[in-house]
């Protein structure tokens, strides 16, 4: 059952007395979660260092390689949206939920992207794989049924720099293919 955490930020995070903060609630992976943070904290440092949540990844900070991507629900409209988590401060998700790459496992079963990126050799240091899962399933959420080159498309601002992107690609491909095939979204 998912649980509600209510506090400060983790050390690392931590705020200077007299600082003004504002307060932040946000689902994170179905866990409630309230915090008073400083105004201007990305959503990734909060995700990060006040959740503890280091799945999400701190890449380039400039919102051009993807590391941080996360899914938002709400943000712009009812639906799932892939966004750079260094784009946006923490008080923007206030009331929001948000799903990262630690909340699509379900009962000890990987997601059909996760599964698909280990069976196709779609990672090799692991570094973007986190916000590229992400933004693919975001992705795909929109357009179950891609061609290659709209996938391509699709993780175009998730940067790679091991892989050259064959092999994420067919796994993109693969995943589409099983989730449409057992009608499996998140």
């Amino acid at each position: 059952m998912p649980r509600r955490r209510v506090g400060g930020p983790r050390s690392g995070a931590a705020v200077e007395a007299g600082q003004e903060t504002v307060p932040v609630r946000v689902k994170i992976n179905g866990v409630e979660y309230s915090h008073n943070v400083e105004p201007r904290l990305l959503l990734v440092h909060y995700i990060r260092d006040v959740v503890g949540l280091t799945g999400t990844h701190v890449g380039c900070d400039t919102s051009h390689c993807g590391a941080c991507t996360v899914l938002i629900k709400g943000l712009w409209g009812d639906g799932w949206l892939a966004v750079k988590s260094c784009t946006l401060l923490a008080t923007q998700a206030d009331g929001k939920e948000i799903l990262t790459i630690e909340g699509l496992a379900k009962n000890g079963e990987l997601h059909p992207l996760q599964r698909a990126f280990w069976e196709n050799h779609g990672l090799q240091c692991g570094f973007c794989t986190p916000g590229m899962i992400m933004a693919a399933l975001g992705f795909l959420l929109r357009n179950p049924s891609p061609s290659r080159e709209e996938i391509k498309w699709g993780i175009s601002g998730n940067l790679c720099r091991c892989t050259g992107y064959v092999n994420i690609i067919k796994s993109i491909e693969a995943a589409a293919k099983e989730m449409r095939e057992k009608g499996t979204a998140i």
